[in-house]
């Protein structure tokens, strides 16, 4: 009989919601950790009926389900990373970084699922302050959008100064660092993301991808730079990781349904298939 050993991996978290397209949240994440070879687990905090075209239904899991899903997880496997994802309300967002506290959850990234690319606010009120004042604090790195970075950093973004502005006024809010992407941003700016550290003011840049099919990136940027935090990259190190892989992703992305289609999260098979 064959002796099999068994492997020991980097394990890393997602938090967040379910995308029936498959294109965005759990589902976009568990396939960024299993490409960077990291095992995924998962704690859902909502189930969303959507595809290409958008989200047409969402139920939120009770706060103490969420709980429940994370400290299965962290009791028995444990994590070197944990990525947050679409949260939905305030109890869920307080539920979850009560846990973090508790837990000592490290390496948590946050994306702060409060507005989408084009503008439209996802979450109330009560829990974009519960965002800012209780998981915010407690993040290693927080990825907001355009849009998120305006809410959060009180200005309205137009620049590359805006941006750089904005950044270094959310990583007030507690954040070890800040990553402010600029996905929505106009121009010759579109894809321009702005790092701060409290010491570092970068701009980061990757070559841009002409194509409509982009559901999905922020969910899969986060989830690769937990996945390389997972691998034991240092931070500034795994968010540069994640965006050439993101914009690998993005060059393969799917042309599937008859809206967005996501990216293309297993690229080097796809283009594998390209060549029979």
């Amino acid at each position: 009989m064959t002796e099999v050993s068994a492997l020991t991996v980097p394990v890393a978290l997602t938090i967040a919601g379910s995308d029936s397209g498959g294109g965005a949240g759990i589902q976009a994440d568990l396939r960024t950790f299993s490409f960077h070879c990291v095992h995924g687990t998962s704690a859902i905090t909502c189930v969303t009926a959507q595809n290409t075209l958008g989200v047409n239904r969402v139920d939120p899991l009770p706060a103490a389900a969420v709980v429940a899903q994370i400290q299965a997880v962290i009791t028995d496997i444990g994590v070197q990373a944990t990525k947050t994802g679409m949260l939905l309300n305030q109890e869920i967002i307080l539920a979850v970084a009560r846990q973090v506290t508790e837990l000592k959850i490290a390496n948590v990234v946050v994306d702060p699922v409060m507005v989408s690319r084009a503008g439209a606010q996802l979450i109330d009120d009560a829990a974009v302050a519960c965002l800012r004042e209780k998981l915010i604090p407690q993040a290693t790195i927080v990825t907001p959008n355009r849009y998120e970075a305006q809410m959060l950093g009180g200005l309205e973004i137009q620049s590359l100064a805006d941006m750089e502005q904005a950044a270094q006024r959310i990583h007030k809010l507690g954040a070890q660092a800040v990553l402010v992407k600029g996905g929505g941003m106009p121009g010759s700016l579109r894809g321009v993301d702005v790092w701060f550290d409290g010491d570092r003011l970068l701009t980061l840049t990757t070559s841009l991808v002409e194509t409509t099919n982009t559901h999905g990136t922020g969910c899969t940027l986060a989830a690769a730079i937990a996945a390389n935090l997972a691998r034991g990259k240092d931070l500034l190190t795994a968010v540069q990781l994640a965006k050439d892989y993101v914009t690998n992703a993005l060059n393969y992305a799917l042309s599937i349904g008859k809206g967005q289609g996501p990216v293309g999260h297993f690229f080097p098979l796809l283009a594998k298939t390209t060549e029979l």
